[in-house]
């Protein structure tokens, strides 16, 4: 085994080795250039040099919201008891939301109180990620930490108010002093509960659906610029290495429909963290 891993090593520092002028070359002239953080800040495209400068995620972000109003709009004014096509794939999305993951998690009863928020949150954070893989647009609304922040945040305030609205303030102390914990121990675990619950939980919702997001974006952006580099750069030279942007547009297209299944697999974990975080803060017992 050790000796079929030396090979491949081997292999792959020749590949690099024999690819890396090539890049070298391409890099002078301008010809190649790869994804960086600077994708991430573009510049102001309306009301530059005020509060409300917008640049091209945060107009994504806008049309993403007019759109999603426009579709639930569409969905929801002429419902019919024999729904037509268009009704039922509405109906379809909306009933695998509510009942798969909200009142799956929270019961019927406590899910129809939160249904709202949780609806609202899977379908922006769906639409967001989704426009990664939309021509003309190429990244998502969610790969910038504000937003993904911004819902964690909003998360974090509905389980904390779930808990007090449901305990009152023993919500706290049960979170703080779970019961049958001998004394001493307290003094351990109060600040991992206090850490984990306050600080932890909002912060992985926020890192999970935008660490997720920012690596599907370099990929693909990397990909299809070495697409580009191979086809129009090196093959336009005359260098059959140039072949290699075949493989590498192949491999792109099937990046992007993984990363569709992966925004949508995103809107879901991050629906179903904030209806469990709820569920554990309205539950009789500290779970």
């Amino acid at each position: 085994m050790l000796d079929v891993w030396k090979q491949e090593i081997a292999l792959i520092t020749n590949a690099v080795h024999l690819l890396a002028p090539f890049f070298v070359k391409a890099a002078d002239s301008g010809g190649f250039e790869g994804p960086s953080v600077n994708d991430f800040f573009p510049a102001d495209v309306l009301f530059q040099g005020t509060p409300f400068a917008l640049n091209r995620i945060m107009l994504i972000r806008l049309l993403v919201v007019a759109v999603l109003v426009v579709l639930m709009w569409l969905g929801t004014r002429k419902m019919k008891v024999v729904p037509g096509r268009g009704q039922a794939a509405f109906e379809f999305v909306f009933g695998f939301v509510r009942d798969g993951i909200i009142f799956d998690t929270l019961g019927e009863k406590d899910g129809k109180r939160f249904q709202s928020v949780l609806l609202t949150f899977f379908f922006v954070v769906l639409g967001m990620n989704l426009t990664g893989e939309v021509p003309g647009l190429g990244i998502a609304g969610t790969s910038v930490i504000g937003l993904p922040l911004i819902m964690a945040l909003l998360a974090w305030v509905l389980y904390i108010y779930a808990g007090v609205k449901q305990h009152g303030l023993r919500y706290f102390k049960n979170v703080l002093f779970p019961p049958g914990v001998p004394w001493p121990l307290y003094v351990l675990l109060t600040p991992i509960e206090a850490f984990s619950t306050f600080i932890l939980q909002p912060i992985t919702l926020t890192l999970r659906l935008l660490m997720n997001m920012v690596a599907g974006h370099m990929l693909s952006v990397l990909v299809f610029s070495a697409t580009q580099f191979f086809l129009f750069t090196v093959l336009a030279q005359g260098n059959f290495v140039g072949l290699l942007g075949v493989p590498a547009f192949a491999f792109g297209t099937v990046w992007l429909v993984f990363e569709i299944f992966v925004g949508a697999l995103q809107a879901y974990v991050f629906t179903f963290l904030a209806a469990i975080y709820i569920q554990m803060a309205i539950a009789d017992e500290p779970v």
